[in-house]
């Protein structure tokens, strides 16, 4: 029987990814040894870092004034590390709340410096984004923080919000590369590799470099953003193994066709699932159509015994990691980049046929 992972991450990977991994596990191509084993500063190391951003830089068309650094702490550590490297004395920040993520987001930016709210949908349980028209920028401010997917209620961005001359700051830990990005829209990018990029213990960080001139040298050195630029992501002994499979996902992205083709896998995907729950009385949907996510899709079912009958039972068909986040309950069925469409068809056909027998 054929699994298929729908959990928000750690995520599905990309089997070729994972054969080539195992393949190489013990004895690293022309070295001998595993590369779990490796200085981080021999050169088997170093250019195997060096590869993985000259990827990311061609995937993406990152210009040559953003650095790209491999750190640990999880996406976690940014919502701290961000303020702290690029609040200006005195200066202030702004925050876009829209999802749960986003406001832990801006819980800890306020323990660092003067962040303030410029626009939530808190008030409408996340259900949407903000609209540009609601948001109260400062134009004076730092810069502007928002998260690009909200996993846990199944939101998306369509597009950037429009923040003029501040720079943009951005999780896009869950929707990172599943579309095209013009990253000369952002000052700063962030993404926990776990979703979309890889395996967990690595999150990328892209920054440009009038951003990264602000980190200030009282900084601890393991929080700072120009200390670990300029160490070229090996300060300390950097994640190896998941910097690894990181930079195969990346090759892997470019071998199906690059962001656009991904883009469209994963419209269609998405697509063929809320078509499903569009059809149904039986299945109620959490996002709002206009803001609803390609990489979580989230919906409810009449009651919570049904939810708890459904996960069980999808679990016994090969459909595993279903039951929604324990904040919100319900279904969450996560759809990255790596995930079969196969996997998407087998789902709908089992929704069919539960509602079928349950409805």
């Amino acid at each position: 029987m054929t699994i298929y992972n729908f959990a928000a991450g750690p995520a599905t990977l990309p089997d070729s990814v994972l054969e080539e991994a195992q393949r190489d596990l013990v004895s690293f191509p022309g070295v001998g040894t595993s590369l779990m084993e490796m200085s981080h500063r021999s050169k088997t190391v170093q250019d195997m870092i060096q590869s993985a951003e000259d990827d990311i830089r061609s995937l993406a068309g990152i210009p040559d004034d953003y650095h790209i650094m491999f750190l640990q702490g999880g996406a976690s550590l940014q919502f701290s590390m961000a303020p702290m490297n690029l609040l200006t004395p005195g200066g202030h920040a702004d925050h876009i709340v829209s999802g749960s993520f986003a406001k832990l987001a801006l819980q800890d930016a306020q323990k660092v410096g003067d962040v303030r709210v410029a626009g939530s949908t808190e008030d409408q349980d996340f259900v949407r984004v903000p609209y540009q028209d609601e948001l109260n920028l400062d134009p004076l401010s730092d810069y502007v923080h928002f998260t690009g997917n909200n996993t846990i209620i199944g939101t998306e961005w369509p597009t950037e919000p429009d923040t003029g001359d501040v720079p943009l700051v951005a999780d896009l830990s869950s929707n990172i590369f599943s579309k095209p990005i013009d990253i000369t829209r952002y000052g700063l990018v962030y993404a926990g590799a776990q979703k979309n990029l890889g395996a967990a213990g690595v999150t990328m960080v892209l920054i440009r470099d009038d951003l990264l001139a602000r980190s200030a040298e009282s900084l601890p050195s393991m929080l700072n953003y120009a200390t670990l630029a300029k160490s070229h992501s090996a300060h300390n002994t950097p994640p190896v193994f998941s910097i690894y499979i990181l930079g195969l996902v990346v090759k892997w992205i470019a071998a199906q066709g690059g962001l656009e083709q991904m883009s469209r896998q994963n419209e269609d995907k998405a697509q063929v699932l809320y078509e499903a729950l569009d059809a149904s009385e039986f299945y109620r949907g959490h996002a709002l159509p206009e803001h609803r996510s390609r990489m979580n899709v989230t919906f409810r079912l009449p009651n919570p015994e049904l939810e708890a009958q459904f996960t069980a039972d999808a679990t016994t068909e090969g459909l595993v990691e279903l039951k929604g986040h324990r904040s919100v309950g319900g279904i969450r069925a996560s759809i990255y980049n790596a995930f079969p469409k196969d996997g998407v068809s087998a789902l709908v056909s089992f929704m069919k046929e539960f509602e079928r027998t349950h409805g």
